[in-house]
């Protein structure tokens, strides 16, 4: 109950608006082509952003098995993703984070713009499980 009280107010409070700028990033690197492997990657932080509290960032080889975005070539776009966009993504969270840990009730925000900026250092390869 308590993670559903927070979970809609991160919505009210801004989740809504980071949610839906991760799905349109998501659709431009789908209709790019260039961008598919990582429009899943941002689909997840989309759905991360809409529900984050009781939710998980686990590996997909943990969950279902190797696949192509577990091996090598996973490896190799997270690094992609880290040089282009990974290490900003994860100051702006952390950044928030901090503002928001400065006071009690902030805390539990903090905590979860610390998940999203962990997930947004290296995507790819992981996916979300809600409890």
């Amino acid at each position: 109950m308590i993670n559903f009280i927070l979970n809609l107010l991160w919505l009210f409070l801004g989740g809504w608006t980071t949610a839906f700028s991760w799905f349109v990033s998501s659709f431009f690197m789908v209709v790019s082509i260039v961008g598919i492997p990582w429009a899943r990657a941002a689909f997840n932080i989309g759905v991360l952003n809409l529900w984050p509290f009781g939710s998980q960032v686990r590996s997909r080889e943990q969950i279902s098995g190797a696949d192509i975005g577990t091996g090598f070539f996973g490896f190799i776009g997270n690094i992609l993703w880290f040089v282009f966009c990974g290490w900003w993504l994860a100051l702006v969270h952390l950044g928030w984070a901090i503002i928001l840990g400065i006071t009690l009730i902030g805390i539990p925000f903090a905590l979860q713009h610390l998940k999203l900026a962990k997930i947004s250092l290296a995507p790819i390869g992981k996916t979300i499980v809600f409890k």
